[in-house]
């Protein structure tokens, strides 16, 4: 039996059940549950917050877990990343007040910056040689700058919407991050033969996103021209019907 820890509530976590159902694994949602089992795989679901995924599947609590790539990059977990999962898609930005003039990465010498992901930030800022001040703050970071906390914010952004609202423009993207899944280092051979199930689903999922199965009966003086207007995968299957001059084409679209 595997276990997999999950975000406990919002987008990542509905995303992260999606794909699950999608890959024949069903798991309750959280609701007030912690811990959840599927009757259609060996596989359990614990439901933490994203910041807590990371050090449980180091710990060996959980053998799995699906979070941002930017949670195993903040926390220096020593796990393994399994794969991408093409969803969560994010960037760690950094943003200034929309009045500002910005003209590169010195800008942020000798100023305080508010965000939850210090050691990300810690990272940048050497690598750029900045020498600037760190206020690591939880909550709303964007209004730090508003309040008089910091001068600047390092902090998630998707579409960039909270930014504007609070009076802020990105100027700097260090870090992009989607869904990963990652475990434990040192599974058992048992363990990793159903991860490596797990991931030939998850494989399997991708490759077909997108993807729809065709069927058509046609005469046989059409099939060529069929067949050069369909875009398959590779080559499409030609069955006979019992009408001899009528075929059946299988047709996987890109």
């Amino acid at each position: 039996m595997l276990r997999i820890a999950i975000q406990s509530k919002g987008r990542l976590n509905e995303e992260s059940l999606t794909l699950l159902q999608d890959i024949g694994i069903e798991v309750d949602a959280p609701k007030r549950k912690l811990l959840s089992r599927s009757q259609t795989f060996p596989i359990e679901a614990l439901y933490l917050r994203d910041d807590d995924i990371p050090g449980v599947v180091a710990g060996g609590t959980a053998a799995l877990g699906i979070v941002g790539l930017n949670e195993v990059e903040e926390k220096g977990a020593q796990v393994d990343v399994l794969c991408r999962l093409g969803f969560g898609g994010c960037r760690l930005s950094l943003a200034i007040p929309k009045g500002e003039t910005y003209e590169g990465p010195e800008w942020f010498s000798g100023r305080r910056i508010a965000t939850s992901y210090p050691n990300i930030l810690r990272k940048f800022l050497k690598n750029t040689k900045i020498d600037a001040i760190i206020e690591e703050i939880t909550g709303s970071v964007e209004i730090a700058p508003a309040v008089g906390i910091a001068d600047a914010i390092f902090d998630i952004v998707s579409s960039g919407s909270t930014l504007i609202a609070n009076g802020l423009k990105e100027v700097e993207t260090v870090f992009e991050s989607e869904a990963v899944l990652i475990a434990r280092p040192g599974l058992s051979e048992d363990e990793q033969a159903l991860v490596d199930d797990l991931l030939f689903r998850i494989e399997s999922e991708n490759v077909s996103r997108g993807k729809k199965y065709l069927l058509m009966n046609l005469p046989k003086a059409s099939l060529d021209e069929a067949i050069r207007i369909l875009p398959a995968m590779r080559s499409p299957t030609v069955m006979p019907l019992a009408s001899g001059d009528w075929c059946s084409l299988h047709h996987l679209t890109r």
